[in-house]
């Protein structure tokens, strides 16, 4: 069976003609598991499914990264069909800023009578969370503030970052192997974010052969990377995975 990241997006905050940073996982050809629901991902996501996400990991709450959540809960909502039906898996320590940003405004529906959350199926996590037989280990990043961001990563497959400065304690535990590793990268870091100075600075060779950067600045910050020898993720661009391990025994 095919397995592929699909980037609907691969752009930092302000890089709008790049589309926010968004991915899906695919498994044999169909969507598995939406990461991040940024203001167009979600439009993104229908033209190329023709439906709507029936799984989604919300790395942080930024609002490129969840701005999206609102137009996901409007169709949801108004087709009882789908009501209830889209799993959102957060990290536990997100609740009260995922709350904050998405679901506290005054009334979700002028008409009222309904909760945020009632369109969508909830489900906290920590180290991790079970979606059709696989695990997903859910790790900490280093983005902003201390426990305000989280990769995901699915054993001997891949590790996907999220928004992070380097983190290679982490990757030497959750990207051991062949994993394909898409990481933070533009070409200048900041405080928040990952520079291919800190790449280079950090990470050794052999990790550094496997990365693949999205959340770049411009188009020509992309190239600039490219240049220097690195694989870059393109909007709408499919990137092949090795298939995922068996979960281990202690997963869970």
């Amino acid at each position: 069976m095919n397995w592929h990241l699909h980037f609907l997006g691969v752009g930092a905050a302000h890089a709008v003609e790049l589309g926010s940073s968004a991915v899906v996982i695919e498994r044999g050809d169909e969507p598995l598991l939406l990461i991040d629901c940024g203001p167009d991902t979600l439009d993104r996501y229908v033209a190329a499914y023709g439906t709507l996400p029936r799984a989604l990991f919300i790395t942080h709450t930024h609002m490129d990264h969840v701005a999206g959540l609102e137009q996901l809960f409007i169709r949801l909502w108004f087709d009882q069909r789908l009501r209830g039906s889209t799993k959102v898996f957060v990290h536990a320590g997100l609740l009260p800023w995922l709350q904050a940003r998405a679901a506290d405004y005054p009334g979700a529906l002028a008409e009222g009578g309904v909760n945020f959350w009632e369109a969508f199926r909830l489900l906290p996590c920590t180290r991790g969370f079970w979606l059709d037989g696989l695990w997903f280990d859910v790790f900490a990043t280093r983005h902003h503030v201390p426990g305000t961001s989280y990769g995901l990563a699915l054993d001997a497959s891949f590790v996907y970052t999220g928004d992070t400065r380097p983190i290679p304690e982490t990757l030497a535990r959750y990207a051991g192997g062949s994993e394909v590793i898409a990481h933070d990268c533009s070409l200048v870091g900041n405080p928040s974010h990952t520079g291919i100075d800190d790449i280079e600075r950090e990470y050794p060779d052999a990790l550094r052969s496997r990365l693949l950067l999205y959340h770049y600045g411009s188009a020509a910050d992309g190239a600039a990377l490219a240049a220097r020898g690195y694989r870059i993720a393109s909007a709408n661009e499919r990137i092949a995975l090795p298939v995922p391990a068996k979960p281990r025994a202690d997963a869970g």
